[in-house]
């Protein structure tokens, strides 16, 4: 048969080759996109949910102690109810929301997450160009030769010419086995796994600041408090003294209530030095520098107590939390790559197609008689390479390991809400008795200054009940912070609202 070019067009024998080639290659085109309906290795199953219907072993108490004092209001937990997305809000207060709002602008983790996000979308895009479509490309080439006909044994003289050639070429592999597909799989799944580190980091960050705020808050109360107590004992020292000096008293009586003012004063340099800390952390997290302008101040009085908190069962649990879903995302592209290892055990088969123009000169180049075309197709199936079980092998391994920390992440999930939901039952319950504690020493203190106004109790006596109260007071302070930051902890460990954000992601 033959195949050239003849006369500058193709005869009827080469157009019958052509039409040949033309229908052997689509058919092998049908049977290969027949053939890539099944991609190699299992299909992803999400993990099943974990098999319990609770987080402790013993009831929860639904309806949490109440006391009448600050953020001491009753909180019941409900369950089935779901979080809002801005949680903190529930909170009740307006320079906190806007701390997070400009937090969620400038934050550089989240910048940097929000682009390690894109980087991933932009690989998955770039190997789905590269793989899913034809590639087809443009060439256009001159060179200049240099034929001697000695070299063939043939006589004549040496000439020398220019050849110019233009054409397009396709190139296409068809998908037998699934592998490619299996290859973009796992590119959604490790950018769905930087959109759930993404989401986790925006749920830290906004729990951070709300726990920075309220240790900001409970820290100067403290500081003020401590400057109380101390004013008072410096009161009762300077009254021994005297009473010293009088006669009523030892020498000896100085050093208890001496080492007792010290001690007392030398717990305000560190709170101080803790509430420095507290606004540079706050400054940093909302992406400012510490010495960049005065940040808003905040006391326990601003925040509100949340009355209800929503309370999601473990098989809701882990399709809300983002630490949970990035694990799973974890194990989809596991599972996907070592699909990967078992497509590279079958054939390939790879087209191409090439037409093009090739003439002596720029202006024959686009002439009739100076046509070129070809059209290749190649399967290709390994027959001996020991590396590729081994290959298949150390993918099975890292799925295993994959789905061992997916069951870590979850088990620690869960008992991170069980740690939770004590402590706020718990932290009812102290403050509860903290806010009676409080309550009876302002009354000892009502009871003595009545005393000391009739004359039947020293004002010695009067600075001791001012010293209890101002501890209990202490004490109350450490309990309220201590009961809205645990709340704050309830939010985050139910996923902070974002319950099943798989919504946000390419794989499903």
């Amino acid at each position: 048969m033959k195949k050239q070019v003849k006369g500058g067009t193709l005869n009827e024998t080469s157009r019958e080759y052509v039409m040949n080639k033309v229908i052997s290659y689509s058919l092998i085109g049908v049977c290969a996109v027949l053939l890539a309906g099944c991609a190699a290795g299992p299909h992803f199953q999400r993990p099943a949910p974990p098999d319990v219907s609770g987080y402790t072993s013993t009831p929860l108490t639904t309806s949490l102690a109440s006391s009448p004092t600050t953020l001491g209001g009753p909180q019941s937990i409900l369950k089935g109810k779901r979080l809002t997305k801005y949680w903190w809000r529930a909170l009740g207060n307006k320079k906190l929301n806007r701390l997070i709002n400009e937090a969620l602008e400038h934050n550089p983790t989240l910048v940097a997450a929000e682009a390690t996000l894109r980087q991933a979308q932009e690989l998955y895009a770039a190997q789905a160009g590269s793989t899913l479509y034809p590639q087809l490309n443009g060439d256009l080439g001159a060179q200049r030769q240099r034929f001697n006909p000695g070299a063939l044994g043939q006589a004549g003289e040496a000439r020398e010419f220019s050849l110019y050639n233009a054409g397009v070429g396709v190139r296409y592999t068809f998908d037998l086995a699934g592998g490619n597909r299996r290859a973009l799989e796992a590119l959604a799944a490790r950018s769905d796994y930087q959109q759930f580190q993404l989401e986790g980091a925006r749920l830290t960050l906004a729990a951070n600041i709300v726990t920075t705020a309220i240790t900001q808050a409970n820290l100067k109360r403290q500081i003020k408090i401590i400057r109380d107590i101390l004013k008072s004992q410096e009161n009762q020292l300077e009254l021994t003294r005297e009473r010293i000096r009088l006669g009523h008293g030892k020498p000896d009586d100085v050093y208890p209530l001496q080492t007792q003012l010290e001690q007392t004063r030398a717990r305000l340099p560190l709170l101080r030095n803790q509430l420095q800390q507290n606004e540079h952390l706050l400054a940093v997290l909302i992406g400012r520098a510490p010495g960049k302008g005065p940040l808003p101040s905040f006391a326990l009085e601003d925040f509100d107590l949340p009355s209800e908190l929503p309370l999601l069962i473990p098989s809701e649990l882990v399709r809300a939390r983002p630490d949970i879903l990035g694990a799973e995302a974890l194990l989809h592209a596991a599972n996907a790559e070592y699909g990967v290892a078992i497509s590279k055990l079958y054939p390939q088969l790879n087209l191409s197609a090439d037409l093009g123009t090739q003439a002596l000169t720029t202006g024959a180049l686009f002439g009739a008689g100076s046509a070129v075309w070809s059209l290749v197709g190649q399967l290709t199936q390994p027959l001996f390479n020991p590396g590729l079980p081994a290959e298949k092998r150390a993918a099975l391994a890292a799925f295993d390991a994959a789905a061992a920390n997916y069951q870590s992440v979850v088990l620690e999930a869960l008992r991170n809400v069980a740690d939770v939901l004590r402590a706020l039952d718990n932290d009812s319950k102290r403050l509860q008795a903290l806010a009676a504690a409080d309550f009876a020493s302002r009354k000892s203190l009502e009871s003595t200054q009545r005393r000391y106004g009739l004359g039947a109790a020293s004002f010695y006596d009067l600075l001791i009940a001012q010293q209890q109260r101002l501890q209990t007071e202490l004490d109350l302070t450490e309990g309220q912070a201590k009961r809205l930051v645990n709340t704050v902890a309830f939010y985050q460990a139910m996923g902070g609202g974002l319950f099943d954000i798989t919504s946000l992601c390419q794989c499903k």
